[in-house]
């Protein structure tokens, strides 16, 4: 505040002293115009004075003359009016010794020798003065002397310094009440900017400006009309916009949001999902209220992609450690066998029990390690291998099965997703079939890579079928946390530009997943 009010009362002085510097200015060369007509004006109409050069032939003209000029002196304020003859004989002076000197025509010549009429400045009389000359004449138009009308310069500037006081008066009644109204003024904007100083008020605009370029979240606010006040960095390159929206309504820049019920009734909107520039974009919206008053909204965007992509990466890890305790568990297990039949001293049944669990991981690593070249999709059917011993489910690698490295594009979380939540749909659907029964397929042959996952469960009916890829929907009993698996990845085959096919009947469901192998969708040469 005290800033604020030093500032104002700066600028109120820097004001008035310029107008009065100004006002001095033009009121100096007012009076001096003035003075100097004023001066030559009068001089010219004593010497059109009959009179006068009727008086300028007497004997005895100085007792007339002294009369009329400082009658004339009162009138015009005349600080002198000197009438001398052509002799250059002084007859009228405000000094009485004065009169009868002698005072040559130094500055007077001109009214003398030409008859002219004229203003000087001069100080041949009583000092530095603006001086009025004029000619007298006769009746008989004989030159018989000049008249000199004079204003002192002293009195002059002491009669503008007394105008000068009463502005100055004026002025500091101004600057008085100047400082009142600062003082309101800083005050209001004090009560405006919640109590905090111009430098605070810079700092936390600075801070705020930090913060919100750093955040990945998009950011838009607007003010109590729905008109766009800031869009931070991510809001630009999320939804595509740029600071020519700001100050334009809400839907100008985004049709899809309405911030109507949040501006109205102070509602809050979380985790709405919206479409905007193909993308889908998750929306939270929240009232900026002051007092209990909604001043504007702040809506904040995230990329459903990324929150997808978290969950996926969860999804993966927990699926990861459930094999892996499926892999330790069934391994335990055989090992307690094992050892219990070398207990007993069953050598034979224990050495029979070794081969077999060797042929069968024998013939696991030949299918997978030599028929499928990609890494990703090994440590998937690995994992799934080991949950489906545990489970007591005959997971089977078909024979004909062919698949190369796949290309870049197809990334670990994508095999995941689509893989690993088809062959864990598949190992529930068999847990009620007396022969449970999960088979896995992979061809890497011409323009696409197909995967197709059987089982042997009870099969899906039309109804099933035509919303199994809804969000949320589940043929389980519950619901919670669940219903998302196929969703996932169908969004995931979407995003590959690939195509899923179910065909399902009492005997059982199987899934055709076909990607292409180019990243745009489009065909490659075989």
């Amino acid at each position: 505040m005290t800033k604020i009010t030093g500032m104002v009362v700066g600028l109120i002085l820097s004001v008035i002293m310029l107008l009065l510097g100004i006002f001095a200015y033009f009121d100096t060369n007012q009076i001096f115009s003035n003075k100097n007509d004023l001066s030559l004006q009068t001089a010219k109409t004593i010497s059109f004075m009959p009179s006068v050069g009727d008086a300028l032939k007497s004997a005895s003209p100085t007792d007339e003359l002294q009369t009329l000029t400082e009658r004339i002196s009162m009138q015009t304020n005349a600080d002198y009016i000197i009438i001398q003859n052509r002799q250059s004989e002084i007859l009228t002076h405000p000094d009485p010794e004065m009169i009868g000197e002698e005072q040559a025509f130094d500055d007077g010549y001109r009214a003398v020798v030409f008859g002219g009429y004229y203003n000087i400045e001069s100080d041949e009389f009583m000092g530095s003065s603006i001086v009025g000359k004029a000619p007298i004449y006769s009746e008989e138009r004989e030159l018989v002397g000049i008249v000199s009308v004079g204003y002192l310069k002293e009195n002059i500037f002491s009669d503008i310094i007394d105008r000068m006081d009463s502005i100055l008066y004026f002025a500091l009644i101004v600057v008085v009440i100047g400082i009142l109204l600062s003082i309101f003024l800083a005050r209001h904007i004090r009560k405006d900017t919640m109590g905090l100083e111009p430098r605070e008020i810079a700092t936390l605009y600075r801070d705020r400006d930090s913060v919100l370029s750093s955040l990945n979240e998009g950011v838009i606010a607007t003010d109590a009309k729905g008109r766009i006040t800031m869009i931070n960095r991510s809001a630009k390159q999320l939804v595509n916009l740029s600071d020519t929206y700001v100050n334009r309504p809400i839907q100008d820049a985004l049709p899809e949001v309405s911030i109507s019920e949040t501006l109205e009734r102070s509602e809050v909107t979380l985790n709405n999902e919206l479409h905007i520039n193909q993308r889908v974009i998750i929306l939270n919206l929240a009232p900026i209220l002051d007092q209990g008053t909604v001043v504007g909204a702040v809506a904040t965007f995230r990329d459903k992609t990324e929150i997808k992509e978290m969950v996926n990466t969860l999804s993966e890890v927990k699926k990861y450690s459930e094999d892996l305790r499926a892999q330790t568990h069934e391994f335990a297990n055989k090992m307690y066998v094992i050892s219990g039949l070398l207990q007993l001293k069953s050598y034979d049944e224990a050495f029979q029990m070794v081969q077999k669990e060797v042929a069968s991981m024998e013939n696991n690593n030949r299918m997978i390690f030599e028929q499928i070249s990609d890494p990703k999709v090994q440590a998937i059917l690995l994992g799934k291998m080991s949950k489906a011993s545990e489970k007591k489910i005959d997971f089977i690698v078909d024979e004909n099965s062919y698949l190369n490295q796949l290309p870049e594009h197809i990334e670990v979380t994508h095999m995941t997703t689509i893989i690993g939540n088809l062959i864990d749909n598949a190992f529930e659907e068999v847990m009620s079939q007396s022969e449970r029964k999960v088979t896995f397929l992979t061809l890497d042959i011409g323009k696409d890579i197909i995967f197709e996952i059987s089982d042997n469960g009870g099969g899906l009916d039309d109804q099933h079928v035509a919303h199994v890829f809804q969000p949320g929907y589940t043929t389980k009993g519950e619901k919670e946390q669940r219903g998302f698996g196929l969703f996932n990845v169908k969004e995931t085959i979407d995003e590959l530009k690939g195509d899923i096919e179910i065909n399902s009947d009492e005997n059982g469901t199987t899934f055709s997943i076909f990607l292409p192998k180019s990243d745009k969708g489009g065909s490659e040469d075989d």
